[in-house]
């Protein structure tokens, strides 16, 4: 009999109990939120004839909740005002004027590749046609050709017509006898193709005049071999009527399998292709994802041009328009992410959709074994916190194999090692050890790492609550692969607002790190779905970090410079110069009730120290920062944390 097998099997069935309950609790937990909501509401106290209109007002406040409260309806008008301004200045105003356009028109360029675009024509609509081919026709660097393959049928012959009206030569045409579909009409185009780089664009789309100067820059400068821009998508046949603008974070592989964000304009050397497809015809529906999956593992350098130069038209039909309308798009997806994944050597993962969308996908991985996680608890005092936040480890965790080190430092109340000692009576998962000297938040971290016998180090704070039940689970299955440095969980404050879903380097004020999507409400899908996806991050708080001992120890632990503050971002940092990858996953959620035990640091000498901390953060990573955050666009503003679109300068 094979116990092994027999135990990840059994392990298996645990994650996927222990995950479904998660949910429920998750579901309790939000009805019991919304009806203190009601019950404690003062209209729902009033009298009877107020009361009567209860209905009423309770369907009101769901349409305000659905934003988030009153503070989430005010985030998300201001962000439309924003975003209203921001739309104008990325459409036809962004094209370059006559001198721009001579500039880059007579560019000379070191290397001048050949651009071989590929459209899959299908009984496309004229107006449609005509806008496609002018908008490469009108591009500021010249060295393309356009390869149309037409699986047009009789009725669209008006498609050739179109086609054939052209009097350019760099546009190459062929009829197909029968559609093949996209993905082979698309490999038919590939035979039209004789140039260095292929580019890929939708028969009903629009690109931007510049978007092959941008690229060919990129490929001057950077020597890519895959590149991919910003997109938006419009409707009415205007470009100038966005719907949703995407601006999307550099090469990230675990965004990339959760969430085909690369997707428009991909372009990327032809000798990518050898020993592989274009297109898979069995991946119909989600062909281009795969590509992208199997192409850029094979790239050498992946750049994306943080510029808005892809048009994606809106119109019944079309994908943008609505992904439900090809339901075969979510198992083709699916299983080219699958297919991606076992090439990387994972086996018995599991690929759901999540609340975002059908096709943005939370991966389940495997767990190898149950190894022994440390979780290190600084203390001070505050003993009340500290039995909450233990108390959520021992009773909510999924996860056994743990052990729970609280490293205490200078408490004085008689409450606080009371408590010490009934933890560890309790459980002899509980170890308290002293670390003695003025606080140093780096320091009582690595003293209490040292007394540590775990695999993994969990940095946690005492001011945090356990919700989800299988949270280390949740972060283990990333820290345990081996291009994985540090993991972070999603974090929220008392009133369900979002305290921490991942770090961003240059943001806020001091222009050293912030979180993104900071006081959020909670139900928030995020910008473009990030709320829903694990993903690559540049850095994620200490208050709850998971990482290999090993790596902990060779990069002999938190920088003890650091006292308080950015310790974990320069933590991060360290682990992004080995190649390593840090992960936010949203699937691991607790509350934070942050500072609670050491206070704020925006008064008096706590203040004087951030912004000594601040200072040295700036000076030590300072071209780092200059290069900007790889995961958060240039064209967010760094003034705040909701992904807000900065307005070009005129």
């Amino acid at each position: 009999m094979d116990f092994e097998k027999l135990y990840q099997e059994e392990l298996e069935r645990n994650n996927v109990l222990a995950e479904q309950l998660s949910e429920l609790m998750e579901e309790k937990e939000e009805v019991s939120a919304k009806l203190k909501r009601i019950t404690e509401n003062p209209i729902w106290k009033a009298s009877a004839p107020v009361r009567r209109m209860g209905h009423r007002v309770i369907n009101a406040l769901r349409r305000v909740k659905a934003v988030g409260g009153l503070r989430g309806l005010k985030l998300k008008l201001g962000y439309k005002k924003r975003e209203k301004a921001a739309k104008e200045a990325y459409g036809t105003k962004s094209f370059p004027d006559s001198e721009r356009r001579a500039f880059e028109e007579n560019f000379e360029f070191d290397k001048k590749p050949l651009y071989s675009i590929l459209v899959p024509l299908f009984n496309t609509d004229e107006t449609m046609l005509r806008e496609m081919i002018d908008s490469v026709r009108w591009q500021t660097y010249k060295n393309w050709e356009l390869c149309l393959a037409d699986g047009s049928d009789d009725k669209h012959s008006y498609v050739e017509q179109v086609v054939r009206s052209y009097d350019d030569a760099r546009i190459k045409y062929m009829r197909l006898e029968k559609n093949y579909g996209i993905s082979g009409n698309t490999n038919e185009c590939l035979k039209l193709a004789t140039g260095d780089y292929i580019g890929l664009f939708d028969h009903d789309d629009i690109l931007h005049p510049e978007a092959l100067f941008y690229y060919t820059k990129a490929i001057n400068e950077e020597g890519s071999d895959y590149i991919y821009c910003d997109e938006t998508t419009f409707k009415s046949g205007n470009i100038n009527h966005m719907l949703t603008m995407h601006f999307k974070p550099d090469y990230a592989p675990d965004n990339l399998r959760a969430n085909n964000y690369i997707c428009h304009f991909s372009v990327f050397k032809r000798t990518l292709l050898d020993g592989t497809e274009l297109f898979r015809s069995k991946f119909d529906g989600s062909q281009d994802h795969d590509m992208i999956l199997r192409l850029t593992d094979k790239a050498e350098k992946v750049t994306h041009v943080p510029k808005l130069l892809y048009y994606w038209r809106c119109h019944p039909g079309s994908v943008a328009s609505n992904i439900s309308a090809k339901e075969y798009a979510i198992d083709a997806a699916k299983g080219a992410v699958a297919d991606s994944l076992r090439k990387h050597g994972f086996t018995d993962f599991k690929i759901t959709g999540t609340r975002a969308f059908e096709t943005i996908f939370k991966i389940r991985y495997k767990l190898n074994g149950t190894p022994l996680v440390s979780i290190i608890i600084p203390n001070k005092d505050h003993s009340s916190d500290l039995k909450r936040c233990v108390n959520s480890i021992i009773e909510r965790s999924t996860y056994k194999n743990y052990e729970i080190i609280i490293v205490e430092n200078n408490s004085t109340e008689k409450e606080t090692f009371d408590l010490y000692k009934d933890l560890m009576e309790e459980s002899e998962k509980v170890k308290v050890v002293k670390y003695e000297g003025p606080f140093n938040y780096s320091a009582v971290n690595n003293f209490g790492v040292k007394e540590a016998t775990g695999e993994y180090v969990l940095l946690l704070n005492n001011d945090t609550e356990v919700i989800t039940l299988n949270w280390i689970e949740e972060m283990l299955m990333y820290a345990q692969r081996p291009d994985v440095g540090a993991v972070g969980a999603k974090l929220y404050y008392k009133d369900r607002t979002i305290q921490h879903a991942g770090v961003v380097i240059g943001l806020g004020a001091h222009r050293t790190a912030g979180h993104t999507h900071y006081k959020m409400p909670k139900d928030n899908l995020g910008y473009m779905g990030r709320l829903c996806y694990a993903q690559n991050v540049t850095a994620v708080t200490g208050a709850c970090l998971l990482v290999k001992r090993s790596l902990y120890d060779e990069l002999n632990g938190l920088d003890t410079d650091f006292q308080i503050s950015l310790n974990d971002v320069d933590f991060c940092l360290r682990l992004r110069e080995k190649g390593l990858l840090n992960v936010f996953t949203p699937f691991a959620e607790l509350y934070h009730y942050e500072s609670i035990s050491r206070g704020l640091d925006d008064q008096g000498e706590k203040a004087e120290r951030y912004n000594n901390e601040s200072r040295h953060f700036r000076e030590k990573w300072k071209e780092v920062l200059e290069k900007g955050d790889p995961y958060y666009n240039v064209n967010f503003s760094l003034d705040r944390s909701d992904f807000s679109v900065k307005i070009p300068e005129n």
